[in-house]
């Protein structure tokens, strides 16, 4: 799988060693919940995620440039959306104290262009109702509303997920996602979804 480089970031590969910052960045009780999943309750829970769900294809841990460190997760995955008809759709989350900066709408226009170079004619990406973070996010990156739908959370309540998309046609790169670039690596990554199990949206499970 590719490392990423964007203006800001560096977006590669989740590797076991990351346990204990994830556990770090996982267990903050304003990030999991938003998403629709628990904060981690310890090092061993955040190595067991890293090894059934986040250290798997098309999962990538955000690093800001100049550290190693994950601080969030984007990803790429088959949409759930009725309307998707299993185009791919981007999930995300961010460590509370980078929210603001811009950082995940930079992962996810990196995603975006990602996503149309393998061949998509459309990706997709979703909010629950109530996650206001996670929708300007989504805004800012262009996509547009196409439906709501009733989402089971990972903590077992019903929800609603606002889905949404952007075209080919439609898609107008920045100057920072032009410059985003893939580097080859090997594989040894505001709130957003699982690239395994099935959240909202998307509203991805660290």
């Amino acid at each position: 799988m590719s490392v990423i480089e964007t203006e800001r970031l560096v977006l590669r590969p989740w590797r076991e060693e990351d346990a204990a910052e994830l556990y770090r960045r996982a267990s903050d009780p304003e990030v999991g919940p938003a998403a629709g999943w628990a904060p981690h309750e310890s090092v061993e829970d955040s190595l067991q995620v890293l090894r059934t769900i986040l250290m798997k294809p098309d999962t990538w841990a955000v690093t800001c440039k100049g550290s190693d460190a994950p601080v969030g997760s984007v990803g790429v995955f088959p949409s759930s959306c009725s309307l998707a008809e299993k185009q791919p759709e981007i999930g995300y989350w961010l460590a509370r104290p980078l929210w603001g900066q811009g950082y995940i709408p930079e992962a996810v226009r990196a995603l975006i262009g990602l996503c149309f170079a393998r061949g998509a004619e459309a990706v997709w990406c979703a909010h629950a109702d109530r996650n206001r973070r996670s929708r300007r996010v989504i805004e800012k990156c262009g996509f547009v509303y196409r439906c709501t739908e009733d989402w089971t959370s990972a903590l077992g309540d019903v929800r609603k997920s606002l889905y949404y998309s952007i075209h080919r046609e439609e898609w107008q790169p920045s100057a920072g996602t032009r410059n985003a670039h893939p580097q080859s690596g090997s594989t040894e990554e505001e709130s957003g979804r699982p690239m395994v199990v099935p959240t909202n949206g998307s509203e991805q499970q660290p």
